[in-house]
């Protein structure tokens, strides 16, 4: 994976500024939309065990709740790593805000990590189908978050996460005035952004939600 470094552990993608001028040329809404948002694109901390924890805090609550709820979880390890969460009281994860469900759900991811059963370093090497079906195998994580991680993670250029609300709703405000959208018709529109599909997603969630989602 080429990428820039911003300093401090914090990784754009190397071909963002080649995708958003893609973008613009082939789709009149990317053409309005991306210049909206100046020099800020998607960003890795690149962590993978973090990304993936994220994503789970995240699911099926908004942003900004997520972030809540991340913000206290972070604190109970000295640092967060599946070692570590190994460590922490279920009461205490309970207490940051986690439902049973979502502990149960970290817990594994942490088992996984911890006893090298997910591949972290073939990743790169295998291709978004293949990662998506090892991901999925771990309890917690299905295609959505999956897909999450692809983005976030691994920063794949040509992810299109039909699954996501956000997505879909983006697609119905700016493409059909507010019509309801259908995966086909998510997938009509998503023709002209390949094969950058990611990096239309993530305009599409800023034209929802100016702070850019992180994982």
């Amino acid at each position: 994976m080429a990428a820039k470094n911003t300093g401090s552990l914090v990784l754009t993608p190397s071909y963002w500024d080649d995708a958003c001028k893609h973008l613009m040329k082939k789709d009149r809404v990317m053409k309005r939309l991306i210049p909206q948002f100046g020099e800020a694109c998607l960003q890795t901390r690149g962590d993978a065990f973090v990304t993936l924890a994220r994503s789970i805090v995240g699911q099926q609550i908004s942003v900004k709740a997520a972030q809540t709820v991340w913000d206290r979880f972070a604190l109970l390890p000295k640092k967060m790593t599946a070692g570590n969460v190994l460590k922490l009281k279920v009461d205490d994860m309970r207490g940051a805000g986690l439902s049973a469900r979502k502990v149960e759900y970290l817990v594994d991811l942490a088992l996984n990590f911890d006893s090298g059963a997910v591949r972290a370093t073939a990743w790169d090497a295998m291709d978004d189908e293949t990662i998506i079906a090892e991901l999925i195998g771990i309890r917690g994580i299905g295609r959505w978050t999956a897909e999450m991680f692809l983005i976030f993670h691994l920063m794949r250029p040509n992810v299109l996460p039909l699954d996501d609300v956000g997505l879909i709703n983006g697609i119905s405000k700016s493409y059909f005035s507010g019509d309801v959208v259908s995966r086909s018709d998510a997938r009509e529109v998503a023709a002209a952004w390949t094969p950058y599909c990611s990096v239309a997603t993530w305009y599409i969630w800023r034209s929802l939600d100016p702070l850019p989602v992180e994982y």
